[in-house]
């Protein structure tokens, strides 16, 4: 399993400081949160990108995924689904995320449906896949599974967010067997309860997180979602990222998958990034 890291954790870090935590804490790839508030969002120019780019593959990082704000099953939401495509290729990235974001209409799957097989063929052709989390108005995995049976597309698939779906009130095995055939990654955090979701250091809450790894791909990745950004009286990521990813190692070794070792040394500037295709 390879471990990566939400920079909503560390809302407006530099992109050095965060390949920087990447290495230091053993951790091989970053999802970035792509917000006009950070540094990294769709509106940045080509030499940027580029600057991104190369930082990450010098520290031998991944950019897993570019982590946009689009709520596809709002039919008055106006992000650009192209635009994240284009920002996860110029950066290498594998993924992009998305919201559901709808508004309890009945009809709110078939906006989902249009907008996200709108943006397919690009991602495809992009090598990059399209990811519509466990959120909102479609938290569980069958409700998103729902929208993706209808997509019927390869680039086009599922963030599990583990809070979500176990709030939504489905157990990790419901909500594995309904993400499985269009699954991308996980989302792990951890909660002291349902009525309070200030992040926790990973195994201090009451997410059943070891159910939720124990079926997965151990050539899979899983992303720790850390939401300092909304709870500013939260503890501080940096200080906790160790201790989560050996959390994590130690719940994969009760299940028998494998972990990775730690991150490889940087890479020297110049050299080939990781592909952009594949998880």
């Amino acid at each position: 399993m390879r471990y990566a890291f939400s920079t909503l954790g560390v809302p407006g870090l530099p992109v050095p400081e965060v390949v920087r935590l990447a290495v230091a804490h053993g951790y091989q790839g970053v999802e970035l949160r792509a917000h006009p508030e950070e540094p990294v969002h769709p509106g940045i120019g080509a030499r940027q990108r580029a600057d991104v780019a190369a930082e990450f593959a010098a520290g031998g990082v991944r950019v897993l995924t570019v982590a946009g704000y689009a709520r596809v099953a709002d039919p008055d939401d106006t992000e650009r689904l192209d635009a994240l495509v284009a920002l996860a290729y110029d950066l290498g990235a594998s993924y992009v995320r998305v919201f559901p974001g709808g508004r309890g209409d009945p009809r709110d799957d078939g906006v989902a449906v249009r907008r996200l097989r709108s943006v397919a063929a690009l991602a495809a052709d992009r090598g990059v896949r399209v990811l519509l989390e466990t959120h909102d108005s479609h938290r569980t995995g069958a409700a998103v599974a729902r929208v993706l049976d209808r997509v019927g597309a390869p680039s086009v698939g599922a963030l599990w967010d583990v809070m979500h779906t176990w709030l939504g009130g489905e157990s990790p095995a419901e909500s594995y067997a309904a993400l499985a055939p269009h699954l991308g990654y996980v989302q792990v955090k951890d909660i002291a309860s349902a009525e309070d979701t200030t992040p926790l250091p990973l195994g201090a809450g009451v997410l059943p997180l070891a159910d939720a790894l124990a079926p997965l791909d151990p050539d899979g990745w899983l992303c720790w979602e850390y939401e300092k950004r909304w709870y500013p009286d939260a503890a501080e990521l940096p200080g906790l990222l160790t201790a989560g990813r050996e959390r994590l190692a130690a719940l994969l070794a009760e299940t028998g998958s494998p972990t990775p070792p730690p991150n490889p040394q940087p890479r020297p500037p110049g050299s080939v990034p990781f592909s952009r295709s594949g998880p």
